[in-house]
């Protein structure tokens, strides 16, 4: 059974028009429930309060014309379609209603058939609109506090809270490690808050193009750039009334930082190429795994962001420091996959728990999730043996070199020494800056040649990490 569609809207400042429409409508389209109003400001209050799924207006009102209702529905809700409807038939007038972006002009007296063909239209692309918000709704559905699992003091800590802070409007800063789990933060906060049952927005701003992240995030209006062919709501508008979580907030450029600091004050913006002024009331929960204090330094991030971002702060954290919670996640994914490949293990051995505990895990429980999926594959019976797991010999390469050590223990002259701390403490700078070594020249206070000639002598690769990242399967942080 098809779900219900809201009422159409007819506006006409003639009363025997109105009778009229509802009487062909009662004929064409019996499906449908339609609301009439006599003037453009009552239809305006109607669309702040109400929703329709369809808009009908005669071009020529009392007071503020239909063109005037055109042009500020699709300021306010670009999507909703609006046919215009006039006695006065003229090719110049058409033209403008569609310039508009009315989705069709009929003549009065208008032909029925026309007239259903424009509402089952509407009533089909509203629909479907539907759907789609609906499947994004679920695609960045909420997660359960159940699912953030470990039972170290330092989990038990986090999830209290959660617990606190959830309820509450307020705005939420996540920092840690990639892998810890920031976005299992994020969506259990919105679990856990009063907006569970309005849409969940996630945007990973390092995921998408720095030239168009703006229009992603606030919209933008037909023709404000190439390819800009429609007006297009922003993902702040789909979460209006919900949460939007924006992860790797420290990877935004300086002047869209600007922009959500003053998003951030009211929750008002501007479309791309757009000057009118919208306003949304949205939660905003951000998070990064970079050294946020190191980027305001750097000026890489605003320090009037951070204090705004940064009402309540939550630092999940990293595998290593979890104890005991790394065998526990381990028998929690060797469940998982092996009920997903049909398999029948059961334990992991001695000899392998003491294997995962041993190791660093610089990815974290990402990391450790994939190691289990790996190890399920290669594994056969009922246990998981050491074999099955990783020499974890590339994996241990991105553990960040400690420059604290002592090096006196590895022995060598004074020379060869110094030549092993100064390449482990710009393999460490390298690694905090991603290998950008314009921003590592500047945490060492160098210039970028000086540092190319250091990384040329101690036999460094400069760029990209010698070993690439493992591709990510859309799996959200554990």
């Amino acid at each position: 059974m098809t779900d219900p569609l809201p009422p159409l809207l007819f506006v006409d400042d003639d009363k025997n028009a109105r009778r009229a429409f509802e009487g062909m409508m009662a004929a064409v389209c019996p499906e449908h429930e339609v609301r009439t109003v006599e003037s453009a400001e009552a239809a305006l209050k109607l669309l702040a309060t109400e929703e329709f799924f369809m808009v009908i207006t005669d071009a020529r009102l009392g007071g503020m014309t239909g063109y005037e209702l055109l042009k500020q529905v699709k300021a306010r809700k670009p999507e909703l379609p609006i046919l215009m409807i006039t006695a006065y038939d003229t090719s110049a007038l058409a033209v403008e209603a569609m310039k508009s972006g009315a989705i069709d002009y009929l003549p009065k007296p208008y032909d029925p058939e026309r007239l259903r063909q424009a509402i089952g239209w509407s009533a089909r692309d509203y629909r479907k609109n539907r759907e789609i918000a609906a499947l994004r709704a679920r695609i960045g559905e909420a997660v359960s506090l159940d699912q953030i699992i470990g039972e170290s003091p330092a989990m038990d800590a986090l999830r209290n809270l959660i617990r606190t802070v959830a309820p509450t409007n307020a705005t939420v800063l996540i920092l840690g490690e990639s892998g810890t789990g920031k976005e299992l933060v994020a969506g259990a906060i919105h679990g856990l808050s009063q907006r569970r049952d309005r849409n969940y927005v996630r945007i990973n701003c390092a995921a998408i193009p720095e030239t168009l992240l703006e229009s992603e995030l606030f919209g933008h209006e037909k023709g404000s750039f190439t390819g800009a062919l429609r007006q297009k709501a922003g993902r702040v508008e789909e979460a209006d009334g919900g949460t939007i979580f924006l992860d790797e907030i420290g990877d935004m450029s300086r002047p869209l930082q600007a922009k959500l600091l003053r998003f951030l004050e009211d929750g008002s913006f501007t479309r791309v190429g757009g000057n009118q002024e919208l306003r949304v009331n949205v939660r905003l929960i951000a998070a990064t795994n970079r050294d946020i204090i190191q980027a305001i330094r750097q000026n890489h991030f605003r320090e009037d962001l951070f204090h705004r971002l940064n009402v309540v702060q939550f630092r999940p954290p990293p595998l290593r420091d979890r104890g005991d919670d790394i065998l526990l996640l381990a028998r929690h994914f060797l469940r998982h996959f092996s009920a997903a490949t049909n398999k029948d293990l059961q334990t992991i051995t001695p000899a392998a728990a003491e294997k995962l505990m041993a190791h660093h895990w610089p990815g974290n429980v990402r990391e450790l999730r994939n190691v289990i999926e790996r190890a399920v594959i290669l594994a056969e019976g009922t246990a998981l043996e050491p074999q099955h797991l990783p020499d974890f010999t590339v994996e241990n390469r991105l553990r960040p070199p400690a420059v604290d050590e002592p090096l006196a223990r590895t022995g060598g002259s004074l020379e060869e020494q110094l030549a092993t701390y100064e390449r482990q403490l710009l393999l460490a700078h390298l690694e905090r800056n991603r290998r950008d070594l314009t921003r590592t020249a500047e945490d060492l206070h160098i210039s970028v040649q000086t540092l190319r000639y250091k990384l040329q002598t101690l036999s460094i690769p400069a760029g990209l990490p010698a070993e690439p990242e493992a591709p990510a399967h859309g799996d959200r942080d554990p």
